[in-house]
């Protein structure tokens, strides 16, 4: 403020109102958003969401494990990523497609797998497929939807991907694979970073404050819980639980002889891993800690995804999720070896708060941003987006 005092521009308007200006200014802030296209960023939807969902249901979407840290990592991290722009490229255009399993889409953003969206707004999955269908933008979803893959699929106008936990009684993870299939799912996710199940803080804090009895977050642990899920209808889940802690990398072998579908691993973080997968076949790679939901490593998914690459070595697609909040995250990640990029709860924050008007906005949002990134560094399409178009600030390799 001293330093706008000294503006000749403002030296002819008295102090009082151009103080009054700036302080009207910051009551707009964005928990008063009126609509979708106040947005200015896709966190300007998290406080509008938490304002309008119920607190156990907003813990359950904000929730990391144990202290949050590793939640708050995935994000913390690309702020140690720098930009190396190029200079004098001709930048009218800037070509965002890629390429993933023989489809090309139009951004390399997709929608990650996100369960009990019904949750967040009424609509639920159904409003996210409505958003991801008007965008042209590729999206998962989850086998404890609040909406069946079938209804799904009418809203999006075509097959999902579909995202697996694998049950502790493999029948029942069977025949969740064939009705996928069957639904016309082209991708199956197979989410491998929950073995064992988590110490949600956040959540259980926020459910204390929030009375109501629904099958959505509350009780989530409880007999008879995936009896309420669309994607368990009609199945005996007596005893069923929605973990396979005894599951090994003989698993990926029997989901390959079961299915048609390309098999992706969702939830490597080392090249071990990474390796294995290739080794067993895998059609690609998800690299994610669950949006820090899993374990508190403390690592980060962009701190992990240059190893998995590396190890990699191109035989498959590797993607990458967790902490995406920019476009420049987005090139980031590109720029490090991803193919494409998940976002999970800025479009929650989205549907939250506005439905799939929400959703829209958010996805609209990303892909202007990183549109303006890539032509800022000179790059005019994906493929010119590479390991030379970014550095760690603290000069680590990869």
């Amino acid at each position: 403020m001293q330093f706008l005092a000294g503006s000749p521009l403002l030296a002819s308007v008295a102090p009082a109102a151009w103080a009054a200006t700036w302080a009207a200014a910051d009551l707009a802030s964005p928990a008063d958003l009126a609509s979708p296209n106040d947005a200015l960023n896709v966190m300007d939807f998290e406080e509008a969401a938490r304002k309008a969902v119920p607190p156990a249901h907003f813990g359950y979407m904000a929730t990391g494990v144990d202290d949050d840290a590793t939640l708050r990592a995935n994000h913390e991290a690309y702020q140690h990523i720098q930009l190396r722009p190029r200079r004098l490229v001709d930048v009218r255009q800037a070509d965002m497609r890629t390429e993933l399993f023989g489809t090309v889409w139009d951004t390399p953003i997709f929608i990650c797998p996100c369960g009990s969206q019904k949750a967040f707004h009424p609509d639920g999955e159904l409003g996210t497929a409505r958003a991801a269908r008007a965008k042209r933008n590729l999206m998962a979803l989850s086998t404890v939807s609040s909406t069946s893959v079938e209804d799904v699929n009418r809203a999006y106008g075509a097959p999902v991907w579909y995202q697996l936990y694998a049950t502790s009684k493999w029948e029942i993870t069977e025949k969740l694979v064939a009705r996928a299939e069957s639904a016309g799912c082209p991708v199956l996710l197979w989410t491998v970073d929950l073995p064992a199940g988590r110490n949600t803080e956040t959540q259980s804090r926020l459910r204390r404050t929030d009375t109501r009895d629904c099958s959505t977050c509350h009780g989530q642990e409880s007999p008879g819980s995936l009896r309420r899920r669309p994607m368990f209808a009609g199945l005996d889940v007596t005893g069923v639980v929605n973990a396979a802690p005894g599951l090994t990398w003989d698993a990926v072998d029997r989901l390959k002889k079961l299915t048609r579908m390309k098999l992706v691993i969702k939830g490597i973080e080392t090249r071990e891993d990474a390796q294995l997968c290739c080794d067993r076949g895998a059609d690609g790679i998800i690299v994610s800690n669950h949006g820090g939901r899993a374990e508190e490593s403390g690592r980060a998914t962009i701190e992990c995804l240059p190893e998995v690459v590396e190890a990699v070595r191109g035989r498959i697609p590797v993607m990458v999720d967790g902490g995406i909040r920019r476009g420049t995250d987005v090139f980031k990640a590109l720029a490090l070896g991803a193919k494409a990029v998940g976002i999970g709860r800025p479009y929650l924050w989205g549907l939250g708060a506005f439905g799939q008007a929400g959703v829209e906005r958010v996805i609209d949002i990303l892909r202007a941003e990183f549109s303006l990134v890539m032509r800022q560094c000179g790059t005019r399409s994906i493929a010119e987006i590479g390991r030379n178009s970014v550095t760690w600030s603290d000069g680590r390799r990869g």
